[in-house]
C-alpha cells in the first residue's frame, strides 16, 4: 500500500527549500519526453547478445515467453478453420481467391489467395498489409502479391484485425489503432498479440492448402505490416524467409514519435529490444528493408542497431549471411525496387535459386478493391465480430468470473486479492526521493509549488490554503488551473484547503503532438506501456506524492480527492492503494472499462493491459475503498454520455456489496449531476 506516512527512513530523509520563483520557466526544464528516453537507455545499457549457442537457446525460450505473456497469452487449443472460399477470378499465370477462415472461435479474417496456373506444391508467402486505407486492396500490396504470384509463390494477402473488410463498418478505409485498438487494452490482449496469433492461423491454412509446399513459406509487410512480419518470424519457426520493410528500427527510438497501437508490445522494453526480437529468426533467412528518408523510428541507422545485434546470434550458426539489410533512397512504402530485393530474397531461400540479388518484377495490372473483396458493398453479415466487438465479448467473460460477496469473509479475500493484484499491476513505484519542494507565494493564502515526484518528474501545482479538510482536485484538461473552476470554488466557499496540480504529461507539460484521433493522450501513454509502466501507475504517484508535501506541510489531516472526468480513474486507483485517503469522488468519471465501441472523451492512458482480467472493472475496484465514503456522480458511458441512474447502480452492484458488508452501506452514494456546492456539501459534511 502507498501510505504518505511510510514516505521516508532515517537513509532518505526529506528536504523542504523554499524559494522566490518563477514556477511556469522552471517547468520547461522538465519533460517528460527525456523522462522515458532515460528510464528505457537505463533499462536496456546492459544487453548484450548471447556468447554460445546454448546460451541463445535457453534465453530464446525465456524470450519468446515473455513476449507470449506481454501478449496476453495465445489460445492453448486452435479453432477450427473453417475456410470459405466466396468467388475467384483468373488472370494470366495465375488465378486470385476470395476467402475468409476462424483465427478463433467467431473471428474471421478475410484473405485473397493468389494461386499460380502451374501444377504441384509451390513454396508460398503470407503477405500482411500496412496501414494503407484499402489494406489487402491497395493497388501497392496487389502488385507484391501478383508479382509473387507470377514468380511462382503461393500468395496468401490477408486483412489485419479491424483493418480492410474487417473494420467497424462495412466500407474500406478504417484505421485500427488509437481508441479502436484501446478497447483491447483492459483485457489484456493487445493487438499486436492478436496479430502474432491470428498470422499463426493463416500459416497453417497455407499449410492446409494442396498447393503450398508447407516446409517452404514466407512472410513480408511493410511499415505496420513489416511490424507484424518481425513478429510473426520472430514467434512462427515455419516462417523460412522474413523479409520486414520500412518497420524495423529500435524500441527505444519509438520514444518521441506516434505509432499504431498495433505496434505496441506493452512492457518489452523493460526485458528487451528489436535487436533481440530480430536475433529469434536466426538461423532463416531474414532480411530488412529500409529506407533514407522514413522516420527516424524505422531509419537506416536504428535499423543497422538492431540487425548487428542479431547478425551475432546468427553466426553462433554459422548463418552470419542468412541476415542483411538493403537500403533504398526513398521514403515510407514498399515500392517496386524494394519488392524486387524481395524477391529475390524470398527465391533463394525458399527455392534454393539464385543468390538473393533482386528479380525484376514481372508486368502486371491491379484490380479494383471491390474486385478482391470478400464482401463487397454492404454485403458483410450484420453478425460479423468486429475488434471492439471482440473486445466487449472478453471483457464480460472475465467480470462474469467475479462473484459479487454475499458475506464478510468473502469479501475480505477478494479485497487483499484484488488489491495485491493491482500493486502488481501498477508497481514497482519509484524509490522515495525527497520532495525539494519549491514555492511562490501569489497573494494572501494562494501558494504555486514545485515538487519532485521521481528523477526527471516535477510537478506543478497551486494551494489555496483553508481551515478545514484538504481537498486534492483533479482534472485532466485544466490542471492546476482547475483551482479557478467551480469545483474548487465550492470547496474553497467551504472552507476546505484545495490543492489542484498538473499530473505528469498533462497541463504545463503536456506533449504538444500527443493527440491522435480520439486518444487526447495517445503517444505519452504508448510510451509509458513500452516501458511497463501505464500512465495511470505514475498518475498515482504523483497523487501519492502530493500527499506526501501535504503532510509535511501541514501534518496528519483528512484527505480527500475530487476527480473529475477521466481523472477521476487515476483518483480511484490512488483511494484503492492509499488508505490517508479518507474520502472520494468520482465526477462525470467513466463507469466501466468493457465497451463494444471506441472509448471517446477518454483518456488512454488510464487503460491498463489485464486489468480486467487480473483485478477487475471500475465498480469492483470502487468496492476496495470501502469503508470510507465515495461519491459517484453522474458516471458515464465509454463514449462519455452520462449513464441513467438505474444503469450506474446496477454496474456498482459489487461495490454496494462490499460497502454493505462493511456496515457502511450509506458511505456509498451513487447519484447523477451534482453541483459543485451539492458535491462540496456531501463531502465535507
Amino acid at each position: 500500500m502507498l501510505e504518505a506516512s511510510d514516505c521516508y527512513s532515517a537513509e532518505n530523509p526529506p528536504a523542504l527549500v523554499v524559494v522566490q520563483l518563477d514556477l511556469v520557466d522552471l517547468m520547461e526544464l522538465f519533460e517528460f519526453l527525456d523522462y522515458v528516453k532515460s528510464l528505457a537507455a537505463e533499462m536496456r545499457k546492459g544487453d548484450a547478445p548471447a556468447a554460445t549457442l546454448e546460451e541463445w537457446k535457453q534465453a530464446r525460450e525465456q524470450l519468446r515467453q515473455r513476449l507470449i505473456e506481454n501478449w496476453g497469452g495465445f489460445p492453448e487449443t486452435a479453432c477450427d478453420l473453417d475456410p470459405q472460399k466466396v468467388g475467384e477470378f483468373q488472370r494470366e499465370g495465375y488465378r486470385v481467391e476470395r476467402l475468409h477462415f476462424q483465427t478463433r472461435p467467431g473471428i474471421r479474417m478475410t484473405a485473397n489467395a493468389y494461386v499460380p496456373d502451374k501444377p504441384g506444391r509451390h513454396p508460398a508467402v503470407l503477405s500482411v498489409h500496412g496501414h494503407w486505407q484499402l489494406a489487402k486492396s491497395q493497388p501497392e500490396i496487389q502488385s507484391r502479391c501478383i508479382g509473387l504470384a507470377k514468380l511462382g509463390f503461393f500468395v496468401l494477402m490477408v486483412d489485419a484485425f479491424g483493418a480492410g473488410e474487417r473494420g467497424i463498418g462495412k466500407a474500406l478505409g478504417e484505421y485500427h489503432g488509437e481508441m479502436v485498438a484501446g478497447t483491447l487494452w483492459p483485457t489484456g490482449l493487445p493487438l499486436a498479440g492478436l496479430q502474432v496469433y491470428e498470422n499463426s492461423r493463416a500459416v497453417d491454412y497455407l499449410q492446409a492448402r494442396p498447393e503450398v509446399d508447407p516446409n517452404r513459406i514466407g512472410i513480408t509487410g511493410a511499415s505496420g505490416g513489416g511490424n507484424q512480419t518481425m513478429y510473426a518470424g520472430a514467434m512462427d519457426d515455419r516462417l523460412k524467409c522474413v523479409v520486414p520493410v520500412c518497420s524495423v528500427g529500435t524500441y527505444q527510438a519509438y520514444l518521441g514519435a506516434a505509432c499504431c497501437m498495433c505496434e505496441v508490445t506493452p512492457g518489452a522494453l523493460s526485458h528487451t529490444e528489436e535487436g533481440a526480437i530480430l536475433s529469434l529468426v536466426a538461423p532463416r533467412g531474414l532480411m530488412l528493408i529500409n529506407a533514407t528518408r522514413d522516420a527516424f523510428q524505422f531509419s537506416v541507422g536504428e535499423g543497422a542497431k538492431s540487425l548487428a545485434f542479431a547478425k551475432q546470434v546468427f553466426s553462433l550458426y554459422g548463418k552470419e549471411e542468412s541476415a542483411k539489410q538493403a537500403v533504398f533512397e526513398s521514403g515510407h512504402g514498399y515500392n517496386q525496387p524494394m519488392r524486387e530485393a524481395m524477391y529475390g530474397w524470398m527465391t533463394l531461400h525458399l527455392k534454393g535459386e539464385g543468390t538473393g540479388e533482386p528479380i525484376p518484377e514481372p508486368a502486371h495490372d491491379t484490380e479494383e478493391a471491390e474486385t478482391l473483396r470478400c464482401f463487397p458493398n454492404d454485403s458483410r453479415p450484420d453478425d460479423f465480430i468486429t475488434l471492439p466487438q471482440f473486445a466487449a465479448a472478453e471483457g464480460k467473460r472475465l467480470v462474469g468470473q467475479i462473484s459479487i460477496p454475499t458475506h464478510a469473509e468473502h469479501w475480505r479475500t477478494q479485497e487483499i486479492d484484488r488489491i495485491t493484484s493491482l500493486v502488481r499491476m501498477l508497481g514497482p513505484f519509484p524509490k522515495r526521493e525527497p520532495l525539494n519542494l519549491i514555492q511562490e507565494s501569489e497573494e494572501a493564502g494562494v501558494t504555486s509549488f514545485l515538487l519532485n515526484s521521481e528523477p526527471g518528474i516535477k510537478l506543478a501545482g497551486t494551494e489555496v490554503a483553508g481551515t478545514g479538510r484538504r481537498v486534492i482536485l483533479l482534472d485532466f484538461d485544466d490542471g492546476r488551473k482547475s483551482i479557478s473552476s467551480d469545483w474548487a470554488k465550492a470547496f474553497i466557499e467551504q472552507k476546505a484547503t484545495v490543492v489542484s496540480v498538473d499530473l505528469r504529461a498533462t497541463g504545463t507539460q503536456a506533449w504538444s503532438r500527443d493527440k491522435i484521433g480520439r486518444a487526447p493522450d495517445h503517444n505519452t501513454a504508448e510510451w509509458s506501456l513500452w516501458l511497463g509502466r501505464p500512465l495511470l501507475a505514475q498518475w498515482v504517484w504523483d497523487v501519492a506524492r502530493v500527499l506526501h508535501m501535504l503532510d509535511e506541510q501541514r501534518g496528519d489531516g483528512k484527505n480527500i480527492v475530487v476527480g473529475v472526468g477521466p481523472a477521476g480513474l487515476v483518483a480511484l486507483m490512488a483511494s484503492a492503494l492509499i488508505t490517508r485517503i479518507h474520502r472520494l469522488a468520482m465526477v462525470g468519471t467513466l463507469a466501466s472499462f468493457v465497451t463494444d465501441v471506441p472509448y471517446e472523451n477518454q483518456r488512454l492512458g488510464t487503460l491498463v493491459p489485464g486489468i480486467l482480467r487480473d483485478v477487475g472493472d471500475i465498480p469492483h475496484i470502487a468496492a476496495t475503498v470501502s469503508p470510507r465514503p465515495l461519491i459517484i456522480s453522474q458516471a458515464t458511458s465509454a463514449v462519455g454520455k452520462p449513464l441513467a441512474l438505474e444503469e450506474t447502480e446496477q454496474l456498482f452492484k459489487p461495490a454496494t456489496a462490499a460497502y454493505s458488508l462493511e456496515n457502511a452501506a450509506t458511505a456509498l452514494q451513487i447519484h447523477g449531476p451534482l453541483t459543485p456546492a451539492q458535491l462540496a456539501e456531501r463531502l465535507l459534511s
